[in-house]
């Protein structure tokens, strides 16, 4: 099992390399770690352009990017990914969420998300758990989660209907 922790916690003096050896610490082939050094470069290859420079030195997404790929390095079997999309732009967590459904896919991990961004995080698993003040007060598969009345108001903002009647983004506005 590994973990990804939130904000994006990296080594911020040691390398982009030495991030991903300490990942591995565990493990004693280095013929494996090697290859599993290619392989995240594969999935991230801005690492590989980066290897030699200080984590500290990457831009907020690269830094995610970086966390994931040191996660991986265990070789692990079950990986919690915690707020993988934390402060990263649209495009950067479309990337991201592409790369750990191709993780789940390609490597067969068991990926455990916690996660704010409510769509995101149903749209790209198999089963979800919505917590609120530390409690489950739902769960279920998670395109079935996505279609509930309740997760597309408190959690999605999509409400047809508001205590004052329709919704003003409903409405059409026709400028004249």
């Amino acid at each position: 099992m590994s973990h990804a922790p939130e904000g994006r916690e990296v080594f911020p003096y040691c390398s982009v390399m030495q991030n991903l050896q300490m990942g591995a610490y565990s493990r004693s082939s280095k013929l494996e770690i090697q290859k599993d050094i290619e392989q995240v470069f594969e999935y991230f290859p801005i690492l590989n352009e980066r290897k030699n420079q200080p984590a500290g030195l990457l831009s907020g997404g690269e830094q995610q990017m970086l966390c994931i790929s040191r996660a991986l390095m265990s070789n692990p079997k079950i990986m919690l990914l915690d707020e993988p999309s934390l402060g990263l732009s649209p495009k950067l967590v479309k990337e991201i969420f592409d790369i750990i459904i191709r993780i789940n896919k390609e490597l067969k991990t068991t990926i455990l998300l916690v996660e704010q961004n409510a769509n995101i995080a149903l749209s790209n698993s198999h089963f979800g758990y919505v917590l609120e003040l530390g409690r489950i007060v739902m769960e279920g598969d998670s395109k079935e989660l996505l279609e509930k009345e309740d997760i597309k108001e408190f959690y999605l903002g999509q409400k047809d209907e508001g205590v004052r009647g329709e919704r003003r983004w409903k409405k059409k506005k026709m400028w004249r």
